[in-house]
């Protein structure tokens, strides 16, 4: 935890970065591609980033614009554990819950709404598709919370009793899907009715990070004790395969315990992007064979838990804050804090702005976007 002098250097920090007038700006002319990354999103380890919320033009080599002052502050007036992060271009919004708290702000003004805690805590929560409704786990406990998108307030709540960790909405908004770190079961909710609807599984071990493909139909899961990942049949409800990764072996890891903590796919759907703590190397599957086949692997800068993609899928952001182009699989670029010092995180979202209006946003997991209908 950092001592009082160092928290004020933080605030005065947090503010000395000025917020740049997009419309001004010459690339603002068109598209706009911006990073939002979370911080202290490596537990509450303020050596990856501090804290706060940095934005990153990804235009620009992943320059860095602003840090945005957050919330997520304990009693002593620490920053605890950042949790999960969404946004929504709907309603200009953007979410980052920590350990204890859910805050809203602004995407156009940067400012911050609201803030609220809950009631066992928060975990990594899931916005809908129309931005209106969150789901949003307590922290490791039984229950999951779904909660009005602007205005904060609870409006039901879910009891798989599984340890509540991630939570994806499916990308139709019918259906959101619920790990938690006590089950080997993917709870599926119907968000009409924000019942259970069923399960997917049981998987090899408790489930982990997770995705799913665009149109809802599998499932692609880290479980414990796996360097690999496990694919489900949403449909069904089946275990589908396991994969491992070959060539590596398990071993030591500093953070969650488990081999592979981290997973994405592609937009398209071609590729499955697994993490390897031990190895630091974040590993390749063909996804368009199945099982998926291993075809590559990219060493990173430091211990990688998580992965997501650019909305176009040309680029991969892994939380060791490498930036890693998809097509050549070469790292060409590295997320610096206004001093230089690394940025790591494992809550990062990609928002796309025309001027200064957010006009698409993506997702804190790397989900396919491959649409069945």
């Amino acid at each position: 935890m950092p001592d009082p002098t160092r928290r004020a250097l933080l605030s005065i920090l947090a503010v000395m970065v000025p917020l740049p007038a997009l419309a001004d700006d010459p690339a603002a002319e068109g598209t706009r591609r911006l990073l939002y990354v979370a911080a202290p999103g490596i537990r509450n380890y303020l050596e990856y980033g501090g804290h706060g919320l940095l934005v990153f033009d990804v235009d620009d080599g992943h320059r860095l614009l602003r840090r945005i002052p957050t919330g997520g502050l304990d009693d002593d007036g620490s920053p605890i554990n950042v949790k999960g992060i969404c946004a929504s271009a709907e309603t200009d919004r953007v979410y980052i819950s920590t350990i204890e708290t859910l805050m809203c702000l602004d995407l156009e003004t940067d400012e911050l709404l609201w803030e609220k805690a809950y009631e066992g805590g928060c975990d990594r929560m899931s916005l809908s598709p129309d931005g209106k409704t969150i789901y949003l786990p307590s922290f490791e406990k039984e229950h999951w919370h779904v909660v009005d998108a602007m205005t904060g307030d609870v409006i039901a709540r879910i009891v798989p009793d599984s340890g509540a960790h991630n939570t994806v909405y499916g990308p139709d908004g019918r259906f959101a899907y619920l790990a938690g770190l006590r089950s080997p079961l993917l709870t599926v909710a119907d968000t009409s009715t924000h019942t259970i609807a069923g399960t997917v599984g049981p998987f090899a071990a408790s489930i982990r990070p997770f995705t799913v493909d665009g149109s809802q139909t599998r499932c692609y899961v880290c479980v414990n004790d796996l360097l690999g990942f496990e694919v489900g049949d949403l449909a069904t409800g089946e275990k589908l395969a396991r994969v491992e990764v070959r060539g590596f072996e398990k071993g030591p890891v500093k953070r969650h315990g488990c081999p592979s903590h981290g997973i994405g796919l592609t937009p398209d759907e071609s590729e499955v992007w697994v993490m390897d703590a031990t190895n630091q190397r974040v590993h390749i599957f063909d996804n368009t064979t199945f099982p998926p086949e291993q075809a590559g692997s990219i060493a990173v800068r430091e211990e990688p838990g998580w992965i997501t993609f650019s909305l176009d899928g040309t680029l991969a952001w892994p939380s060791t804050g490498d930036v890693i182009d998809v097509a050549s699989r070469e790292i060409i670029a590295t997320l610096a804090d206004e001093h230089g010092n690394p940025v790591m995180s494992e809550k990062v979202v990609e928002v796309q702005f025309e001027g200064d209006e957010p006009v698409r946003a993506g997702d804190q997991f790397g989900l396919g976007r491959v649409r069945g209908d």
